[in-house]
């Protein structure tokens, strides 16, 4: 019986480190996003944690461009970023016609929106009744 405790200790141990792993890894991935979003003078940058609100993933980022053509260039450059540091499996959705483009990660879904599309859709009014969003300092 004491083997078993043992081993029962060593799990739960094991994966609690492995979810502090899983957690630093979505926390690095996130900043990422929001330094090319940065870099790529993205607006209105707000942040929505989803840890154990949904199981579609554990954030959200929304974003808007100032035109298609930034949107695109915008999505472009980070799924560049993400490829380059071994987040390449991104999917896609929206990139013909960059009014709106949706980049799935996995953990973290961001959502690229011109203006005008952004304030029709008002996705972050949906997830704020049971999440809380925060907006990102742009300097």
């Amino acid at each position: 019986m004491n083997s078993e405790a043992a081993q029962r200790a060593q799990d739960t141990a094991g994966s609690a480190v492995g979810s502090s792993d899983v957690q630093a890894r979505i926390e690095a991935l996130e900043q990422l996003i929001l330094s090319r979003l940065d870099e790529d003078q993205a607006q209105d940058v707000v942040v929505i944690d989803l840890t154990g609100k949904s199981a579609v993933a554990d954030g959200l980022i929304v974003a808007s461009g100032r035109s298609q053509r930034h949107v695109g260039a915008i999505a472009d450059h980070l799924l560049r970023a993400l490829k380059e540091h071994g987040y390449g499996r991104a999917r896609v959705e929206g990139m013909p016609h960059c009014d709106w483009v949706l980049i799935d990660t996995g953990d973290i879904i961001v959502h690229l929106f011109r203006p005008e599309v952004r304030s029709f859709y008002n996705i972050e009014k949906i997830w704020s009744l049971d999440a809380s969003g925060h907006a990102v300092p742009t300097s």
